[in-house]
């Protein structure tokens, strides 16, 4: 084997590894949004996060690839290529295009299943699986063609390395039309309008799934290299993932003992998410210093900003996902404008004036743009056609039983007798 062949295998190699490691942040996100929310629905959530996964893999390679990646159609929208059959020779691509193509999935599927946990407890099945199709054929992967597939954002020099704006300012914008439209769970608003805390059946889960999560973010950041020969890169992207994501979570504890005389698990678990979700876009050219910052400012981000959507929008968002990844995707994707070390633009606090800031700015405002415009013709459409939110009393229910017919937990609680369009059965509640 000459040394390109090995160049090539050790690069394809690291890329598939990656991909695995992404892949299983299905699993973080599933028990995030599970331990987050009530037991009588995560057979539910669990069934959103599986067919994100699968609706995507599939309409991704159908459709969305090809837009995302195909050949630039003044700069706005890849060439269509169905069943990805086409010639990327103009990605440049030092790995077969199969190893990019799964590698882009499992980021597809990311983006889509960040709107699971914002709409939980109150979405009819089929509307999501709609929305998830959606999503993944053409919202995300037109505005991922403006940056990562040569399209005019990308010409600008706007700067997004893994994701902060690609994956989770999409999710995050998405996530919070979805939420808006749908309107709050039965009891989280009092008459005055108060939020009432409606807890999650098990903060385990959720904890097990923030360590899935950021275990998986160290194939997410330096996976995006898709090299493993680039060995200082990769170590770099190790290092300032892993920094930010640690100094969010300290922070966020810190504030949230200030605030609530406690320090609170379940925001101090969005913490962690918050610092990974912030530095994603940057992590290639900031600092270790500069990850920490950003890692510092997220943590504030992150509570202020779950604060703001739950008591001032009156958005009921059961998870935070509005927080973690809306606010901290625009966020982090501001910070590379102020603390890029290195590239071809340098940040505000590396001699790099305002241009990279003002170009990370427009970039925001656009995909933001697309995202809420799009979100908001599908959400509303939903509504007013096969509908979106499920009746009171499924809701009350629960939608394990109303939309699948199980019980997650069999076995505990007291048994009821549910009647729902068909004769009696005999369950656990």
């Amino acid at each position: 084997m000459d040394l390109t062949k090995l160049v090539t295998s050790i690069d394809t190699v690291w890329t598939l590894v990656a991909t695995a490691l992404v892949f299983f942040m299905q699993a973080g996100f599933a028990m995030v949004e599970t331990g987050l929310t009530r037991a009588k629905n995560a057979g539910n959530i669990i069934m959103k996060n599986l067919m994100d996964f699968v609706i995507g893999s599939l309409i991704f390679w159908v459709l969305g690839f090809g837009i995302m990646f195909g050949g630039d159609i003044g700069g706005v929208i890849g060439m269509p290529d169905l069943f990805t059959r086409g010639n990327y020779e103009h990605l440049g691509l030092g790995i077969p295009l199969e190893a990019f193509l799964i590698f882009q999935t499992v980021f597809c599927a990311t983006a889509a299943t960040i709107v699971s946990g914002a709409m939980a407890e109150r979405t009819k099945f089929k509307s999501y699986l709609l929305y998830s199709f959606i999503i993944s054929a053409v919202i995300y992967p037109i505005a991922g063609h403006w940056i990562w597939g040569g399209g005019w954002l990308s010409k600008l020099g706007f700067h997004d390395f893994a994701g902060s704006t690609v994956v989770h300012s999409i999710g995050g914008w998405a996530a919070l039309i979805g939420a808006w439209t749908i309107g709050p769970r039965i009891g989280k608003y009092s008459k005055n309008g108060k939020p009432q805390a409606i807890p999650g059946h098990n903060i385990t889960l959720g904890a097990l799934g923030v360590f899935i999560l950021w275990f998986g973010w160290f194939g997410f950041n330096p996976g995006s290299t898709l090299s493993g020969t680039n060995i200082n890169a990769i170590s770099h992207i190790f290092v300032t993932t892993n920094l930010s994501g640690a100094a969010a979570t300290l922070v966020t504890l810190m504030i949230t003992w200030l605030r609530y005389k406690k320090p609170d698990v379940s925001m101090t678990l969005n913490g962690s998410l918050a610092g990974l979700v912030a530095v994603t876009a940057g992590c290639d050219l900031v600092t270790p210093t500069g990850a920490v910052i950003i890692g510092i400012l997220s943590g504030v981000v992150v509570v202020f900003g779950i604060e703001f959507v739950d008591k001032a929008l009156k958005i009921d968002d059961p998870v935070g996902a509005i927080g973690v990844h809306c606010c901290n995707g625009v966020f982090g994707t501001l910070c590379v404008g102020l603390f890029a070390a290195s590239g071809e633009n340098l940040g505000l606090f590396y001699g790099g004036g305002f241009k990279l800031l003002g170009i990370q700015l427009l970039g925001i405002i656009a995909v933001a743009g697309w995202t809420i415009v799009t979100t908001v013709i599908m959400f509303k459409t939903m509504k007013t056609t096969v509908g979106l939110r499920v009746s009171s009393e499924e809701e009350i229910t629960g939608l394990d039983l109303t939309e699948h017919g199980i019980d997650s937990y069999a076995d505990f609680g007291p048994k009821r007798t549910v009647s729902f369009k068909a004769d009696p059965i005999d369950l656990h509640l």
